[in-house]
């Protein structure tokens, strides 16, 4: 029997990298792609931007195989105009969720199969797991890069097939494999921006992006919780539930943004202690296992990437919604974000916030 062949995804940065000398150092043979998903506006009109040309020559000098699949109309279409519609509908979008779940993952499953290879890889921080033929998502060992969060959608095909060589490193010891390699420019690249295709704030990215966005929208009012006019703000698209700086009104006391109207172009102001709630409903969800939750069963809840997570209950599930209860008030739940529940290390499941 032949060695296992891999799929690696590879972005020309250190993780990926790293990921493909670790795969290669463990006797596996790989093949590499990058998939071109967006240009910024200084790749635009250029045969091979600076990350493709990374990672081709890194496939040279450790002689494997390397493809580039350009998916930049679906990656504009699925993910970059979902970015923007949930802005203009007052959420705040996760596109690394939406990208790993309908472009990522796709393509590199897809492209394994035309390849002839048997696995695909990532250079997440996270790891899997297989129990009683289920297979989980479970959370990277070093706890400041885990990126198990972003990945609670992914289906059983993805996940049986998924190899996360750097789960159990932490970032320092991807950045001393590729110096061990003798990859020394590798190990000290720079970390990635967290939203690939946004380099400069969300609200310059929304303006240049969608032009007639000023106009579709407009000014509104920022009302208090008895709906009572407070001032002006620029259009609700700019603002995020839990906002405080940049609200550019002065009240005598600190405000946060409590809810965002869309349809109103209306963003209700209040006190910190007003963003609390104890209950989360979450749409599209996704669980690994229908055997996952026990009842009254408390599990840990993470409603965004850089969150602790927090106890809570899943007081009930109807089709691809679920319910939940913290056992302490939280605050700044977020519509678009994502809501991410553990059993310990593990993913249990997840899903989109709506309210």
């Amino acid at each position: 029997m032949g060695r296992k062949r891999v799929l690696v995804a590879m972005s020309g940065g250190t993780d990926s990298s790293a990921a493909c000398m670790l795969l290669q150092e463990q006797g596996y043979e790989i093949e590499g792609i990058t998939m071109r998903m967006w240009e910024k506006p200084s790749e635009r009109g250029m045969e091979e931007p600076p990350y493709i040309r990374e990672a081709r020559l890194l496939a040279e000098r450790l002689q494997f195989p390397h493809h580039v699949l350009n998916i930049q109309e679906d990656f504009r279409r699925c993910v970059v105009n979902d970015f923007i519609g949930e802005y203009m509908q007052g959420r705040t979008p996760n596109p690394c969720v939406q990208c790993n779940i309908h472009i990522k993952m796709k393509y590199l499953i897809e492209e394994a199969d035309r390849l002839g290879c048997d696995f695909v890889a990532t250079g997440h921080y996270a790891r899997v797991a297989e129990e009683e033929g289920v297979y989980y998502v479970e959370k990277g060992a070093d706890v400041k890069k885990d990126q198990s969060y972003f990945l609670w959608g992914l289906g059983q095909e993805v996940l049986s097939r998924m190899i996360f060589p750097l789960g159990g490193m932490t970032k320092e010891d991807a950045r001393n494999v590729a110096r061990r390699m003798g990859f020394v420019h590798i190990a000290e690249k720079s970390e990635s921006q967290d939203i690939c295709f946004v380099d400069t704030d969300y609200r310059d990215f929304l303006r240049r992006e969608h032009a007639t966005i000023d106009e579709e929208v407009g000014s509104g009012n920022f009302v208090d919780i008895h709906g009572k006019v407070l001032g002006r703000h620029k259009g609700f698209p700019y603002y995020t539930i839990g906002q405080r700086k940049g609200l550019e009104i002065a009240l005598g006391e600190p405000m946060y943004v409590l809810h965002i109207d869309a349809e109103r172009n209306e963003i209700t102001l209040g006190r910190k202690e007003y963003l609390q709630t104890k209950e989360m409903s979450l749409r599209n969800c996704n669980f690994p296992s229908s055997e996952t939750l026990s009842p009254n069963e408390i599990v840990h809840v993470k409603i965004r990437y850089k969150s602790q997570s927090v106890p809570a209950y899943v007081e009930r599930i109807e089709g691809s919604t679920a319910y939940l209860r913290f056992v302490s008030p939280i605050e700044a739940i977020t519509p678009g974000q994502s809501g991410v529940l553990y059993r310990n290390d593990r993913v249990i499941g997840g899903g989109i916030i709506c309210g």
